[in-house]
């Protein structure tokens, strides 16, 4: 059912009327609309392939700019390099390494990743949506993370929503959903498609000058089937599909002509068959007590209590070291090299990192001394490896207001989306790594 719904909305995407985005004299910052659309997990590699069912994202490219890849930032997962696209700033200054903060205690040694902190105490440094805020521009976002509670955001649809936020009782009021879409766990299609309808709704009714809009059926759909299989490329095309709604909502509000859209993922996929099970390594010496690890995808972050810090590093990266499928393990040293804080510096750091071979992505495991290392049914997917990595590339698409056409960059790095969503809402970020990316700008 969901496979034809998605088939049906591509073929009415590749019916639609080429994108035109006309250019009108200057106008004032508040007069127009960022949207920063995220579509979560989508490599770089698949624009490259000319059969991708993604009509809207190539009219968005053919008239506007583009890179062929943008590198994340380590680690390879969704809320760092998210933070990343809104700061200019990487983990040790932002402050996010997980998806959450991770939470910490000894005696005994206890590693949690706690999603719901609020932003004020999640992200440490000023986002782009704040600056904008505080410079009298209206502010959204739609299903976008580390943001809760933020202050600086105008209007919020949260990933977890309720039919008390402000937001949701509005469009509820006005008969754009009902309180069952935001009711229970839905599949992730049927999430993406409300948030949809919330990215609908805000370009229409308030007109924000920056929209965060973020979907996450492509990640979903990869993690279970792998990339490039039949169920990932039917999710980018429902995905293509999302985009399109919003580009309609843009012209039916009469915004497209002082509208810009941003396009990004926040990392790339690797197809994996194997994995490599941390409990069962942990498991077999017998350290359970004194060591804790956390698995996602080609990255294992070990943490060794405090008390025992000498012993268990030295038979932690032993153990790790010699097991199948792990390319290296490293330390401290190798920390700043790599983008990550120190732990004397940030107290979520792992004493260590294993790094995961291609073709192999760490799990979690049962620890009972189980072989450690085991072939996956069909095919997985995973990210979390080295940013280097050439699977691992992200996208990035830049179309309409103050953007030239025809523009292909070879690569860029993420951190220059922040600094160039300033530059667009003509704000300035207080620091950045990177300047904005002026070569396609009009």
């Amino acid at each position: 059912m969901i496979t034809k719904r998605i088939i049906f909305l591509t073929l009415a995407c590749l019916l639609t009327p080429k994108l035109q985005f006309s250019q009108p004299p200057t106008v004032a910052t508040k007069e127009r609309m960022v949207i920063v659309v995220s579509l979560d997990g989508f490599p770089a590699y698949y624009l490259a392939d000319p059969k991708l069912a993604a009509p809207t994202l190539r009219r968005l490219i053919a008239e506007g700019s583009w890179a062929k890849q943008m590198t994340p930032i380590n680690a390879t997962w969704t809320w760092p390099n998210h933070t990343t696209m809104v700061t200019g700033l990487k983990p040790p200054s932002h402050g996010l390494l997980y998806n959450g903060s991770l939470i910490r205690t000894d005696n005994p040694l206890s590693v949690k990743v706690d999603p719901d902190p609020p932003r004020t105490k999640m992200v440490h440094a000023p986002t782009v949506y704040d600056i904008a805020q505080k410079s009298g521009l209206t502010t959204a976002q739609v299903d976008w993370v580390a943001i809760n509670d933020a202050p600086t955001i105008t209007w919020a649809f949260p990933e977890m929503t309720s039919v008390a936020d402000p937001l949701v009782k509005e469009m509820i009021a006005e008969r754009v959903i009902q309180a069952s879409d935001v009711e229970g766990n839905a599949g992730i299609v049927w999430r993406d498609d409300i948030w949809t309808k919330a990215g609908e709704y805000l370009i229409r009714k308030h007109y924000p000058n920056l929209l965060l809009f973020h979907l996450l059926t492509g990640d979903s759909a990869q993690h279970t089937y792998g990339p490039k299989t039949l169920a990932a490329y039917d999710a980018v095309a429902f995905l293509d599909s999302c985009v399109r709604r919003l580009v309609d909502a843009v012209k039916e509000a009469g915004m497209y002509d002082r509208m810009t859209f941003l396009i990004v993922s926040d990392h790339g996929f690797r197809v994996v068959h194997k994995q490599i099970l941390v409990k069962d390594i942990v498991a077999a010496p017998h350290l359970d007590a004194g060591v804790q690890v956390v698995p996602e995808g080609g990255s294992a972050m070990i943490y060794v209590a405090k008390n025992r810090r000498q012993e268990l590093l030295e038979q932690m990266r032993t153990a790790f070291a010699v097991t199948e499928g792990v390319e290296r393990v490293v330390g401290d040293a190798e920390y700043a090299a790599l983008g990550y804080p120190l732990p004397s510096q940030d107290s979520q750091m792992p004493a260590l990192i294993a790094l995961a071979k291609p073709d192999y992505g760490f799990g979690a495991g049962s620890g009972h001394d189980e072989p450690a290392v085991r072939a996956v049914a069909g095919t997985i997917g995973a990210h979390g490896y080295l940013n280097t990595d050439p699977e691992m590339q992200a996208i990035f698409i830049a179309s309409g207001y103050g953007i030239k056409r025809g523009i292909e960059l070879d690569h860029i790095a993420n951190t220059s989306i922040a600094p160039t969503l300033a530059k667009l809402l003509g704000i300035e970020l207080p620091q950045t790594l990177e300047p904005p990316l002026t070569q396609i700008f009009k």
